[in-house]
């Protein structure tokens, strides 16, 4: 769900976009529940399949934009060398009254708690480009 709303809110730009997981089942595609809530939004995800995250693609990085404080903490023992790059992706933008939180994990949870992801998602979104485009003029 992240990569595709951050694909979308970064149309026009020069930034390139993907994701990976700490814990995913590599090839698994989107959840239906993902697939239908990007789908309201214009959000098309047709090949899309998971992946864990390497010390290839974090190289090849400039920024790297986690979900959770536990993801930021696996990436750090995994990875320590890129921590630098490292971020929550609610880091740049206050979600009820509170900077720096945890985007929800909704699997499991129905079509309402995948509508409150995508939410705090979009809400992220602008915090994070404008992050990237004050690191591309400096």
């Amino acid at each position: 769900m992240a990569e595709g709303i951050f694909r979308k809110a970064a149309e026009g730009s020069d930034f390139e976009v993907s994701s990976a997981g700490v814990a995913a089942h590599p090839g698994s595609s989107a959840s239906p529940e993902t697939l239908a809530v990007l789908s309201d939004q214009g959000i098309d995800l047709p090949d899309f399949r998971s992946r864990m995250v390497d010390e290839e693609m974090l190289a090849e990085a400039e920024a790297v934009f986690c979900m959770t404080e536990g993801h930021l903490g696996m990436l750090e023992m995994m990875h320590p060398e890129h921590e630098e790059k490292y971020h929550l992706a609610c880091d740049f933008v206050e979600i009820n009254g509170r900077v720096g939180v945890d985007v929800p994990d909704p699997i499991g949870m129905g079509r309402s708690a995948y509508e409150m992801t995508s939410r705090v998602l979009n809400e992220a979104m602008g915090g994070i480009l404008g992050f990237l485009k004050g690191r591309a003029t400096q």
